[in-house]
């Protein structure tokens, strides 16, 4: 993989990630001819105390880009007078800090309380074809994104006051995305997020009661299940047992890792063939793409976190709304006030029929 480094005219930082053998990039292509004002974030974080959970505030997103026609989609190349995010004719994988993010300024933390300007918000774009999806990218371009993961965990996580790396993609109007062009985020935290926290808890109970790691717990019974949708070598995709969501799949590593970065040249290959794989069976499953929303769990990274890197396991969460053709499942009033979640399905039938659909 070939890095290449550049800076967006209002200062943001930029770069391309190319697979080995491409041609080295012209540094004149990478000048952007944009007139931009400098970017201001006004990101709060605030403190739920009923809670005990961080709410960030980022009322400057109220004006970022919303679904704008193809033809002036930010994320594609620039082309004639059409001048996007990024400056070069073509690309294949460009990482960009957000224009609106929803926080982060390259601050230093001022204190042991998270500072939303200690985090970072990035753009992943998988591929300069606006038109196409992650899963129609080739293997090769998969594994180029699994490394490109990989690299911002390890840079992102070593930034001040960044408390967890998490790289996701929404996909589909139904998901809320404002870009139809291919795309995902990375969100480098300046404190740990409720699901990962909750999960680490659980982790720590379990080891004490048992003197064994909950997530390997979890895989095993998995794997030895009538849950799982795909398997390989390395990884395995299952339907979880207490499944929140209409269609729901994780994806694990065989080996316990803490993230991205840990993973072998083998586990990286093997990941591109298995999620793709997924990625396939989910848009088959109604006949039509699959809106969902596909994150990593990795572990935290700073150093007061070091002994709940040994007890995370990094895995891929894929979660759809999307509960039958042309019906969703809306967050109502259990899931929205309460915050507990009433499934409409039986995993163990979604797993069914995700194997069957190809």
């Amino acid at each position: 993989m070939r890095r290449t480094d550049g800076t967006l005219a209002d200062g943001r930082h930029i770069m391309w990630f190319d697979e080995d053998g491409t041609p080295e990039r012209d540094p004149a292509s990478l000048v952007d001819h944009r007139d931009l004002p400098h970017t201001v974030s006004a990101s709060q974080l605030r403190y739920d105390t009923l809670a005990g959970e961080w709410v960030a505030v980022a009322s400057h997103r109220q004006d970022r880009t919303y679904q704008p026609p193809a033809d002036q989609c930010p994320l594609d190349p620039t082309h004639g007078e059409h001048h996007t995010e990024i400056p070069t004719p073509d690309y294949q994988v460009v990482v960009f800090e957000n224009r609106f993010p929803s926080f982060g300024g390259g601050a230093a933390p001022s204190g042991a309380t998270p500072d939303p300007a200690a985090g970072r918000c990035e753009v992943v774009c998988f591929t300069s074809d606006h038109a196409s999806s992650f899963g129609e990218l080739t293997v090769a371009r998969v594994r180029l994104v699994v490394d490109v993961w990989a690299d911002r965990t390890a840079e992102l996580g070593a930034l001040p006051g960044v408390a967890q790396v998490f790289p996701f993609e929404n996909r589909g109007a139904e998901i809320g995305v404002t870009l139809a062009h291919p795309h995902g985020q990375i969100y480098a935290y300046p404190y740990v997020p409720p699901i990962p926290a909750r999960m680490l808890d659980r982790a720590r109970a379990h080891e004490a009661a048992t003197g064994r790691n909950l997530f390997a717990d979890v895989l095993r019974a998995e794997r030895a299940g009538e849950r799982v949708v795909a398997a390989g070598q390395h990884w395995t995709a299952f339907v979880p047992e207490a499944a929140r969501y209409p269609v729901e799949v994780h994806l694990y590593p065989h080996r316990q890792v803490p993230d991205i970065p840990s993973l072998t040249a083998a586990e990286r290959d093997e990941f591109a063939h298995v999620y793709l794989d997924v990625l396939g069976r989910l848009d088959a499953l109604y006949g039509d793409p699959l809106p969902y929303v596909a994150g990593w769990q990795q572990a935290p990274v700073r150093p007061e976190h070091d002994g709940d890197r040994e007890l995370a396991h990094l895995h891929l969460r894929i979660s759809s709304i999307r509960r039958a053709p042309g019906k969703l499942k809306y967050l109502a009033g259990s899931e929205t006030g309460a915050g507990a979640f009433v499934s409409d399905v039986l995993a163990e039938s979604v797993a069914q029929r995700l194997r069957d659909v190809r």
